[in-house]
C-alpha cells in the first residue's frame, strides 16, 4: 500500500538560540563583516520567508495526493510507492548561502536557492517515473524550469534520478506569490541505494574510502538492473491473459502449499466444480 511520509520542517530558532553548527560557522567567516552581518539580521524575518516555501510544498503534496488517488481508484495500478517532503531549516539554507557566496539578501535567496522545499516521490517502476512526472508537470499552475534527468544520465558515482525544478503560485492574502519547489523522482531501488550513499557519505564526512566509492557504483549497476528486470517482469505480467494460465499450473502450486491438506480427490472436485478454469 502507498503512503505519504511527510516530515515536519525544522522549527524556526531565533536570534537568541544557536542556529548555526562549527561546519556553518566556518563557511561564514569566509564573508566579509558587511555580508555577515546582513546573514545574521536576516535570521529574525526568515520565518516570514520561509512561509510560502512551505504553502507551496503543501501545495505539492496535495497534488500528488490527489494523482495517487486517481491512479488507485480508476487505474489498474497505482506508480506511486510513497512521497516525502522537506523543508531546509535555516541553518541549511545560511550554510548555502556562505558556501556558494550568495549575496546575502532575499531576493538573491529566492533566486538562486532552489532546493528549499523539496519533494521526494518514490515510484515502483522507471515509466512509473515519468508517468508522475508527466502529470504533475502538465497542470496548468505548474510552471517547469528546469530538468536534470540522471536516470537517463546517471552521476558518475552512479545516482540517478529525475529532478525537477517547478514554480507554483501561493496564494496569500495580499496577493499569489510564485514559489519554487524541487520534486525529485526515483524508483525503490534508486531510493533505497541513495539512502546508502548518504549513510556512507555522512559517516566518512565526504572522505569515503575509494573501495566504498567503488562497492557504491557497483551496487548502483546492481540497482540499475534490478530496476530494468523488475519492469520487464511487470510488463509481461501486464502483458498476460487470464486464459493463458493453465488449470494444472494452479493445482501444481495448490499442492505444493498444502501437500498434507488435499488429496487427488480434492483436485478432481477443484477441476469440476464452479471454479474451474
Amino acid at each position: 500500500m502507498s503512503e505519504v511520509v511527510p516530515l515536519n520542517p525544522a522549527p524556526f530558532e531565533g536570534p537568541d538560540k544557536r542556529i548555526v553548527t562549527e561546519q556553518t560557522e566556518s563557511a561564514l567567516e569566509q564573508l566579509d563583516d558587511a555580508a555577515l552581518n546582513e546573514i545574521y539580521a536576516m535570521r529574525d524575518d526568515f520565518a516570514r520567508f520561509m512561509m510560502p516555501y512551505k504553502f507551496a510544498m503543501d501545495e505539492v503534496m496535495t497534488k500528488i495526493s490527489i494523482l495517487r488517488e486517481e491512479f488507485a481508484q480508476l487505474h489498474a495500478e497505482n506508480p506511486i510507492e510513497h512521497v516525502n517532503s522537506r523543508l531546509k531549516s535555516t541553518e541549511s539554507v545560511l550554510q548555502k548561502v556562505a558556501r556558494r557566496g550568495i549575496e546575502p539578501s532575499y531576493a538573491a535567496i529566492r533566486q538562486n536557492i532552489t532546493d528549499i522545499a523539496g519533494i521526494r516521490v518514490v515510484c515502483s517502476f522507471t515509466s512509473d517515473v515519468y508517468k508522475v512526472f508527466n502529470a504533475l508537470t502538465k497542470q496548468s499552475d505548474v510552471r517547469l524550469l528546469a530538468v536534470k534527468d540522471y536516470i537517463a544520465n546517471p552521476k558518475p558515482n552512479g545516482y540517478k534520478s529525475l529532478h525537477a525544478i517547478i514554480e507554483i503560485p501561493v496564494f496569500l492574502s495580499d496577493g499569489p506569490v510564485p514559489v519554487i519547489v524541487e520534486v525529485q523522482l526515483r524508483t525503490v531501488a534508486m531510493d533505497f541505494w541513495a539512502s546508502l550513499e548518504h549513510k556512507i557519505y555522512y559517516k566518512y564526512d565526504r572522505a569515503v574510502p575509494a573501495e566504498m566509492l567503488r562497492g557504491l557504483k557497483e551496487a548502483a549497476d546492481v540497482a540499475s538492473d534490478l530496476d530494468v528486470k523488475m519492469e520487464g517482469l511487470h510488463d509481461e505480467v501486464r502483458r498476460a491473459k487470464p486464459d493463458t494460465i493453465r488449470t494444472e499450473d494452479l493445482h501444481d502450486e495448490v499442492r505444493r502449499a498444502h501437500p498434507d491438506q488435499l488429496n487427488t480427490a480434492d483436485l478432481r472436485e477443484v477441476r469440476g466444480g464452479p471454479h474451474a478454469i
